[in-house]
């Protein structure tokens, strides 16, 4: 709890806040209005409003007023920038009124329910209601506004058990609640998703779904937390880089090419795009697609599909179904239950009608049509829907790459890349063989496996996008992950513009973000995996300087380290190259450029080792390795360098290496004792 305030003895019936004056304003039993300043906890206003207790207070969302409701009968309207002064008395109710509230559409109006059984909707301004609603058999409870769309809806919840919908305009019931077993105390529409909230004194609270009308959810003893909605926005983006989403029933529109070419696009930065409004869906979208050309996009809610016109938002086709999925070349396939699946040419016009042996829960297109029961997989091609492969795999999601080749299945731990061999397919099928029971044998053969969770991913060719539980911003070419972005917030993939080298993503409010990668370097790391270096080199120049580390590190992950060395530009990677490669001469350039005593002191080590002498000299002069040199003088017999080390030692302080240096000389050694105050071993070594 933030905060308490003190307000009476008497039950207090109704409190708003009034955020635009920092002041929360409630009604109580003992028939005053109380005003506080809720960060202050200051009492700001108490003045008597009714002769009897007080059932509900209203705020008005622009004008300076507070509507309040009695048990006597009356509803006032106060003005606070007049001292709080009644300037309006509504007169009509002939028992209490129990609630008010204004319409969200019309701030001039209000509605108000009473225990007489009516709702009376009224203008400010004038006394006497606009129409009066016979609502119920017993008294009215509670009134609220339907706040989305164009619908003039208000809900009513009564003593009678029930809740109703009502069209204000046309002054008819469209819809009545049946499931309480006594009195509806609260009502509220959902200010953005499809859902009615009833509560009643039966004890339990009813979650409807507001275009079906039917129970969704209900529960009775105790509290409980119900997140509504979902994270992951519905929208999609074609290969043009022209996105449509669904703000509940409104769809927009946004282009990515609407963005002038002289804004300087930054990674991570919300992209300035242009929305409009693109029309209205009569269903509420769970998922929306666009089909591979980008001519169509599918609708799915409520248990049906709508087919529309991606430019101009015309109805082409509907049905009924759970899912709906497209193939790769067009054709479509919807999941009307868990045993039954229809099949649709381009044109939409049912193909066939599937009956599976298993119960299928998920359903995916691409370039075969998959069929997924809750731990395997059955893959069937769009032309006979005849078995191809099982996979015994828990199946989240499916990506396909555009060629056909390659498909991702993402589980809730791990995500495999596989290969599907389609001329083996072919042969299999021409050859006439039955494919009913085990389907084509090697058809698919796995690549890779990762355990990463994908959240949302695509293909760029033969590189998979993907963002993962980490929210990182990954791709994987031949096995190997590269993170490219770490996410602040979750972001979801919509597609990527190979003429922009941008992947783009959407958050949840709609937020559109791109992100730099190359189609020069996925292009490049795709040519190494299959092996084609020649068109690889050809390819390298067009890739930036600053990627050629990235390059690099693919490469020696891929065994191909003298190619690696080759292209790498960072010097302590390079010099960790030319090191595994033994190639000496490259590193102690590097060693001389960057100047680092370690690498001088490794190289040493390496070159004393490889019987290179005079680079290893020459590496522990500039590594100052005494010890090292100490060593490699006195095994090579040579008096000038053991001089010269002597005197460095000295200079240095490191009078150990002097003494070696000396007594291997047989000179000077007991000179050196003796500037070290150790004149009796100086004695013992005469």
């Amino acid at each position: 709890m933030a905060k308490s305030f003190e307000v009476t003895e008497l039950p207090v019936r109704s409190a708003k806040f009034i955020a635009r004056k920092q002041w929360v304003v409630a009604g109580a039993d003992d028939m005053y209005i109380r005003v506080y300043n809720y960060n202050t906890m200051d009492k700001v206003k108490v003045f008597e409003a009714h002769s009897d207790y007080i059932r509900c207070v209203a705020v008005h969302p622009t004008l300076p007023y507070v509507l309040s409701s009695s048990d006597d009968m009356l509803i006032k309207l106060w003005d606070w920038e007049k001292g709080w002064a009644c300037t309006q008395i509504f007169e009509g109710h002939s028992h209490y009124v129990m609630q008010v509230t204004f319409n969200p559409k019309d701030t001039n109006t209000f509605a108000s329910a009473s225990l007489d059984r009516t709702i009376k909707i009224w203008n400010l301004g004038s006394p006497d209601p606009n129409f009066t609603l016979d609502a119920h058999q017993k008294g009215v409870n509670c009134v609220d506004y339907f706040t989305g769309g164009d619908k003039p809806y208000l809900i009513t919840g009564s003593d009678d058990h029930t809740a109703k919908v009502w069209d204000y305009q046309t002054k008819s019931c469209v819809q009545t609640l049946d499931g309480h077993t006594h009195n509806v105390s609260a009502v509220c529409f959902h200010p953005e998703l499809p859902i009615i909230i009833t509560g009643s004194e039966d004890g339990t609270v009813r979650i409807w779904h507001s275009t079906t009308y039917r129970v969704v959810i209900g529960y009775d003893e105790g509290t409980i937390m119900v997140k509504l909605g979902r994270e992951i926005p519905v929208a999609s983006m074609d290969n043009t880089g022209k996105i449509i989403w669904a703000k509940h029933n409104e769809i927009q529109t946004a282009n990515i090419k609407s963005i002038g070419a002289d804004y300087e696009v930054t990674d991570g930065e919300r992209l300035p795009v242009a929305v409009k409004e693109l029309g209205t869906c009569d269903l509420y979208p769970q998922s929306l697609k666009h089909n591979p050309n980008g001519r169509f996009v599918v609708v799915c809610g409520d248990g049906e599909y709508i087919i529309y016109t991606a430019l101009a938002w015309r109805n082409r086709s509907f049905g009924s179904g759970l899912e709906f999925v497209w193939s790769s070349d067009g054709e479509c396939a919807v999941r009307e239950s868990s045993s039954k699946i229809k099949t649709f040419s381009k044109n939409f016009q049912e193909k066939k009608s599937i009956r599976p042996t298993f119960s299928a829960e998920k359903i995916f297109g691409g370039t075969l049509l998959a069929m997924c029961s809750n731990d395997f997989i059955c893959f069937y091609d769009w032309a006979e829907c005849r078995l191809i492969q099982r996979i015994d795999v828990t199946v989240k999601n499916l990506y396909w790459a555009d060629s056909g080749d390659l498909v991702a299945i993402a589980s809730d731990t791990s995500f495999y890349i596989l290969k599907y061999n389609r001329d083996l397919v072919s042969s299999h099928f021409e050859s006439g063989r039955s494919t009913e029971e085990e389907g084509v044998e090697d058809a698919f053969e796995v690549l890779h496996e990762n355990d990463e969770r994908v959240r949302t991913g695509i293909w760029v060719g033969d590189c998979f996008i993907y963002n993962n539980s980490s929210w990182k911003l990954n791709y994987c070419v031949g096995g190997e992950v590269t993170t490219m972005y770490h996410l602040d917030r979750p972001m979801y993939l919509l597609g990527y513009l190979a003429n922009q080298s941008r992947v783009f993503l959407v958050d949840k409010e709609f937020n559109v973000i791109g992100y730099t990668l190359l189609l020069s370097l996925i292009e490049y790391k795709t040519l190494v995996m299959r092996g084609d270096l020649d068109r690889a080199s050809e390819i390298l120049p067009t890739i930036p300087k600053e990627q050629h580390n990235s390059v690099a590190h693919f490469l020696e992950s891929r065994g191909m380290i003298e190619e690696a060395l080759e292209i790498a530009t960072d010097p302590d990677y390079k010099f960790e190259l030319a090191i595994q490669l033994g190639r000496l001469e490259i590193a102690q350039e590097i060693a001389v450029e960057v100047q680092s005593e370690s690498k001088w002191k490794q190289l040493g080590e390496l070159a004393m080792s490889s019987g290179k002498l005079q680079m290893a000299e020459e590496c522990m002069k500039y590594a100052m390795d005494l010890s090292g040199l100490l060593l490699l003088y006195s095994s090579l017999g040579d008096a000038e360098g053991l001089t010269k080390l002597a005197t460095l030692a000295k200079d240095q302080g490191k009078n150990n290496v002097a003494y070696l240096c000396l007594f291997m000389l047989a000179t000077g050694y007991q000179k050196l004792l003796c500037s070290q105050d150790h004149i009796f071993q100086a004695k013992y070594l005469r």
